[in-house]
C-alpha cells in the first residue's frame, strides 16, 4: 500500500527534477550562444575596423595629398624662422584661420587626419 503511494510521489518528483535540470540547460545553453554571438559581433568589428585601415593605407600609395599637405604645413615652420615680417604673417595666418566658421576649421582637421589615416585625430578635433 505505501509503495503504491510513493511510487507515484517519486515519479512526480523525479518528472519535476527533469524539467528543472532540462531548463537549467536552456538557459546554460541561451548564454553561451548569447555570448558567442557577441564575440562574433566584436571580431567582426575589429576585422572590418583593420579592413578599412589597410584599404585607406593602399589608396594613399599613389597620392601626392600627404606631401602637399606636409609641404603647406611647413610653410608657418619656416617662415617663422625667415624673422619678423615672417612670424608676423603666420600670426596673422592663424587670426584669421581662429575667426573662420567652425565647420571648415573641423574639416581642415578631418582632412589632414584621413590623408595621414590617423583615426585618433578625429577624436582630438571632436573636443
Amino acid at each position: 500500500m505505501i509503495g503504491q503511494l510513493i511510487s507515484p510521489i517519486a515519479s512526480l518528483a523525479g518528472s519535476w527534477l527533469e524539467a528543472k535540470t532540462a531548463g537549467k540547460a536552456a538557459e546554460a545553453q541561451l548564454k553561451l550562444t548569447e555570448a558567442e554571438a557577441r564575440s562574433k559581433i566584436l571580431l567582426s568589428e575589429k576585422t572590418s575596423v583593420a579592413d578599412w585601415e589597410r584599404i585607406m593605407a593602399q589608396g594613399t600609395q599613389n597620392s601626392w595629398k600627404d606631401e602637399y599637405l606636409v609641404g603647406l604645413f611647413s610653410i608657418p615652420l619656416i617662415l617663422v624662422f625667415t624673422g619678423e615680417k615672417g612670424r608676423e604673417i603666420v600670426a596673422e595666418g592663424f587670426v584669421a584661420l581662429e575667426s573662420m566658421p567652425e565647420w571648415y576649421q573641423y574639416t581642415l582637421g578631418v582632412i589632414v587626419a584621413s590623408s595621414f589615416a590617423v583615426r585618433s585625430a578625429t577624436k582630438f578635433f571632436r573636443r
